[in-house]
């Protein structure tokens, strides 16, 4: 097999299970799918496949879905991940017929975490460590926010810090120029597979092509890798692919979320 079939496989059997959503409050199974609440009012929708669920059953699987967070107050938003490679006919149409948007399709990337250990050396004049305060951590996601483009949500925060808390093995990770956060990721080992994920990372438009990115995604790698993890999955947009590619990763399928808010 390839390194992208051998990849696929590992990341669909070790992956799509409750592995992937380890800090969730509450999971709800209804039929393959997995009705996934956490903190700060965020719903997510997840499977391992749909067990060959023709266009009618997706569409009720759909309706079943958003009728379970409708009748929790709490929910505000929800996100149904798809993967490209699933067999879901008419899941597209049964999710907009219920009011998901769907966002920018982005490549499931997957390799050898030695790899990206190896990315680059921090840039002079450029600080990368790890966060713990609640005081970085409000700093760090309101960055990111910025970095995204998007308005400032402190209810990410609140779900970040709630992780820490906790203790489910995630990382927050920064880089700093003259003391300003302008890059930022997470780290989030998957218990009981060979996996870590690399998530969230974004820089600040002003601060990008200067390696501040690679920098930021080495550290975390060696820090997965003190940790006995050995595969790394991201889910990566076009700006970030490249550099993951250029470093042994492999694009082995998409995803693109479909997002409902009340």
């Amino acid at each position: 097999m390839t390194d992208a079939t051998t990849y696929l496989h590992a990341y669909d059997e070790q992956l799509r299970t409750d592995a992937e959503t380890p800090s969730a409050l509450s999971v709800t199974r209804h039929g393959p799918l997995r009705l996934v609440t956490f903190a700060g009012g965020r719903g997510f929708v997840t499977y391992r496949d749909l067990g060959g669920a023709d266009a009618d059953a997706i569409r009720d699987l759909v309706g079943v879905a958003v009728a379970h967070f409708r009748a929790d107050d709490e929910i505000t938003r929800v996100e149904w991940k798809t993967r490209g490679h699933d067999e879901a006919p008419g899941l597209h149409d049964a999710l907009v017929a219920h009011g998901f948007e769907p966002g920018e399709p982005e490549s499931i990337m997957i390799g050898p975490l030695r790899a990206l250990a190896d990315l680059g050396e921090v840039p002079e004049g450029v600080t990368v460590r790890r966060v713990t305060t609640e005081g970085d951590v409000r700093a760090m996601s309101a960055m990111v926010d910025e970095a995204f483009g998007e308005r400032v949500d402190a209810r990410t925060a609140d779900a970040l810090l709630s992780r820490l808390a906790r203790g489910d093995g995630t990382e927050l990770w920064v880089a700093e120029v003259d003391g300003r956060m302008v890059s930022g990721g997470r780290l989030e080992p998957v218990p009981g597979t060979d996996f870590v994920g690399i998530w969230g990372g974004a820089t600040l438009e002003a601060y990008r092509h200067r390696g501040i990115y690679r920098a930021l995604t080495a550290a975390r790698a060696r820090s997965a890798l003190a940790g006995g993890k050995t595969l790394v999955h991201s889910d990566s947009t076009e700006g970030s692919r490249p550099i993951l590619e250029r470093s042994g990763l492999v694009a082995v399928s998409t995803t693109t979320p479909y997002d409902w808010a009340r």
